[in-house]
């Protein structure tokens, strides 16, 4: 079970315990379990300072703990705070990535599923950025049509294999599997079974996908059709 600790201090200090976080992130290379640190400040009270700390479970956290170069760290901090700071052990119950959920609707019940859906998603202004098309794609019923471009060509699925998300961006890495039964760009069917991996990038604005990245191999595709020679 995933496991964050909160430490909390009275600090005017804020520049130099961020310093000495640096140190310590440093120091620990290579020996650390911590995953994510995060530190804030009170908008209402700027000398207290919070820092979440997230570990995959609490015996990794214990094992942080116990290296020397956090000890060490630790006591200058408490040189830097008001007081002796304050430490708060959680167990995650819920951790739910909200842009992470929306792409992986965006694949799994949409583009494979009912692109209509895709107006619940995208933004009207939505930007698709694909290097085989000539141009950037504006606005939803540009890319509802690319859609269905491909879905006229192939019956397919779509598996999800990692997802990556850092801020207002989520990046899907993706496994594509059709078969090649109606006309693709001048190609006519073969009944063919291809597979194709890619990645795609999303930026979201207020919940929702203003903007896509995709790359994917496109040219082991068309050899897949027998249309180049790989």
């Amino acid at each position: 079970m995933t496991f964050v600790q909160m430490i909390e201090c009275k600090t005017e200090r804020l520049d130099e315990l961020n310093r000495l976080l640096d140190t310590w992130v440093e120091q620990t290379g290579g020996k650390r379990t911590a995953t994510h640190s995060l530190v804030a400040k009170d908008r209402s009270d700027s000398a207290h300072v919070i820092e979440l700390v997230e570990f995959p479970s609490y015996e990794d956290a214990m094992r942080n703990s116990n290296l020397p170069e956090t000890e060490r760290n630790f006591q200058k901090m408490v040189e830097l705070c008001d007081g002796m700071p304050t430490f708060t052990d959680l167990d995650v119950v819920r951790d739910e990535q909200l842009n992470k959920g929306a792409s992986r609707r965006f694949f799994l019940d949409c583009i494979a599923g009912n692109p209509e859906l895709l107006r619940e998603l995208l933004t009207h202004d939505y930007r698709n950025h694909d290097p085989s098309n000539p141009a950037d794609l504006v606005g939803i019923d540009a890319f509802l049509r690319e859609v269905a471009r491909w879905s006229a060509g192939f019956d397919f699925t779509i598996e999800l294999e990692d997802q990556i998300a850092e801020g207002d961006r989520v990046t899907t890495r993706w496994t594509w599997n059709g078969r090649h039964n109606g006309e693709f760009m001048g190609v006519e069917p073969t009944g063919r079974q291809c597979t194709m991996t890619g990645t795609t990038t999303h930026r979201f604005r207020e919940g929702m996908i203003c903007e896509s990245w995709w790359q994917y191999d496109r040219l082991g595709l068309m050899g897949q059709l027998g249309v180049l020679e790989m």
